[in-house]
């Protein structure tokens, strides 16, 4: 099976000048733990929850006037549509993270592919990347 048939397709995306709370509030509106964060098309990072919540305030930034560029991930982990979903969780417990950046195969970014997508097709499979992804204390 490939990723593109499991992974979630529409995507709302955030430019790296929006402030950390407009990302807060659009994360809060629409349901989801992270944004891709696009410059021109391209895929340049993204920002989770995490992101804002621990990072940002923890090191003192202020939600108002931080841009999610000082936070966000910018090495984003990637698989293509194309690729099988096997292989995409091979990425995602490599890299220890839940969800995964799926692009065309060059810079544009169609969709993300999360462990909850995974779950709805193969428990095993998400089981894996959730173990891998959950820290250990």
């Amino acid at each position: 099976m490939k990723v593109q048939e499991v992974m979630t397709a529409k995507v709302e995306s955030i430019s790296p000048t929006t402030s950390l709370r407009s990302a807060a509030k659009k994360m809060r509106d629409l349901a989801v733990g992270a944004l891709p964060v696009l410059e021109n098309g391209r895929l340049v990072g993204i920002i989770t929850d995490r992101d804002v919540s621990i990072y940002a305030i923890a090191m003192g930034h202020d939600p108002q006037s931080t841009e999610v560029q000082k936070v966000m991930t910018k090495e984003v982990c990637t698989c293509t549509e194309f690729q099988s979903i096997t292989e995409a969780a091979k990425i995602m417990e490599q890299h220890h993270i839940r969800r995964l950046a799926v692009t065309d195969g060059r810079a544009g970014m169609t969709g993300f592919l999360s462990v909850d997508d995974l779950a709805h097709i193969s428990p095993e499979l998400a089981g894996a990347v959730l173990e891998a992804a959950t820290p250990t204390h």
